[in-house]
């Protein structure tokens, strides 16, 4: 690599990526290698051999996961929805370019077809070659690759899926469309009914406003919808949130039988997950001013 970007310096014969998090926080991680570099048409795309965290991606100077912990957002972004719909044939992940979260749901026997639809297709590219402990190299024949805008393909879709996983990155730049109104509309229409979405919805620390409006806006077209988090050491603060709706009334947590080769995800977390500080309480019923701008 000829030219480092300005969120790559290098310090005493060292690499490190600096990730800024708003204004008055910013994220260094010390980097063995550049593994992978590519300006798509879309964003600036890198694997980065870091020293404690492993390979990872980073989508235009922002770390999107690791191959040290992105096992967790994976397994909680799709073990959840999957586990709570009770017979889950076709899935529909919008993002996820990395592959996890189609790895994860191809754990599931009965998922006949598996819809991954990312708009970068050098996102996945990368991601199978430098990072399989993410991806796995999947190679799974239900998975059925489109590299083609999310929002617009959602918008085609009528009644189709069980699950939908929306495995977004930051509402900025081509995502910036994934956490607006109309988007949750176009999930609503494309499921089954008996169908239920689940998708992140950033830190309840850092990205509160975030989080409740996007709880907010997916509880304008799903009468049934829940908030859950998982501990993510990459990400700012660590705690992380994600929002689950569904068509129908869900099932009771502790009714969940979970039995699938996992490193995060088991019966008790998926239980527990739904179980929210006071806090992220008063912020979805209203109750405590937001302060932390997104």
């Amino acid at each position: 690599m000829e030219r480092l970007p300005k969120y790559i310096r290098s310090s005493q014969g060292k690499l490190w990526l600096t990730e800024d998090e708003r204004d008055n926080l910013k994220i260094s991680y010390r980097i063995k290698n550049v593994l992978f570099e590519e300006t798509s048409p879309y964003q600036h795309v890198m694997v980065l051999d870091s020293y404690d965290f492993g390979p990872m991606l980073v989508l235009d100077g922002v770390v999107q996961t690791t191959s040290m912990d992105g096992y967790i957002y994976n397994e909680m972004i799709s073990h959840v929805p999957l586990s709570f719909h009770p017979h889950p044939r076709n899935v529909l992940i919008i993002g996820g370019g990395d592959c996890g979260a189609a790895k994860e749901a191809a754990k599931y026997e009965e998922v006949e077809r598996i819809d991954l639809v990312e708009i970068d297709e050098a996102v996945v590219r990368a991601s199978k070659r430098y990072m399989p402990e993410v991806s796995g190299n999947l190679s799974d024949p239900r998975v059925h690759y489109h590299f083609v805008d999310g929002v617009q393909f959602v918008k085609q879709v009528q009644s189709k899926y069980d699950v939908i996983i929306v495995d977004s990155s930051d509402p900025v730049g081509p995502a910036q469309q994934l956490f607006e109104t109309g988007f949750y509309q176009s999930l609503y229409n494309a499921l089954n009914e008996d169908g239920l979405m689940a998708c992140q919805s950033q830190s309840p620390i850092f990205h509160a406003e975030i989080m409740r409006q996007t709880y907010e806006r997916v509880g304008t077209f799903f009468l049934h919808r829940k908030l859950y988090t998982a501990v993510v050491p990459t990400y700012p603060g660590g705690l992380w949130s994600f929002t689950l709706g569904s068509k129908r009334p869900l099932p009771a947590p502790e009714r969940i039988r979970f039995h699938k080769n996992t490193r995060y995800a088991n019966e008790d977390v998926l239980r527990q997950c739904f179980s929210l500080p006071v806090f992220i309480q008063e912020l979805l019923e209203g109750k405590e001013a937001v302060s932390a701008k997104p």
